[in-house]
């Protein structure tokens, strides 16, 4: 079976390596520490899966949900938003942003994991009832 690859973004390389370590047996994981470099990194193959954090530097990891959101080709892209940004209405702006899943930060490495292959299986469901 294909290993899922996952786009990353999130400033902190520290984060990255953690991902890296965390997520590395089950998956492909491609890291990035901002919007620009995400956007080009999607106009080069589209992940399985965009997990991004909210504040990205100056850049907004809601920009990036609105971004994919509005181009055709993503349209079924699953997108998670890994952030400690954790009120309510951080919440609800990024599901209004376009985001499938909302996962605070600290976060345990079997509860995302878990999370991550809901998104993979409801991408495939997806993909049968719209063919």
């Amino acid at each position: 079976m294909r290993r899922l690859h996952i786009l990353f973004v999130d400033p902190d390389p520290h984060i990255h390596d953690r991902m890296k370590h965390a997520l590395g047996g089950d998956f492909t994981v491609q890291c990035v520490g901002s919007i620009s470099e995400a956007e080009w990194s999607l106009s080069q193959s589209q992940p399985d899966i965009l997990i991004s954090e909210v504040v990205v530097g100056q850049e907004s990891g809601l920009d990036l949900c609105r971004y994919v959101r509005n181009v055709s080709s993503f349209q079924h892209l699953p997108i998670m938003l890994l952030t400690s940004m954790a009120t309510l209405q951080d919440k609800v702006a990024g599901f209004q942003a376009g985001t499938d899943d909302y996962v605070v930060k600290p976060f345990d490495v079997h509860h995302l994991v878990a999370r991550i292959r809901l998104l993979a299986r409801i991408k495939r469901l997806e993909r049968r009832t719209t063919v």
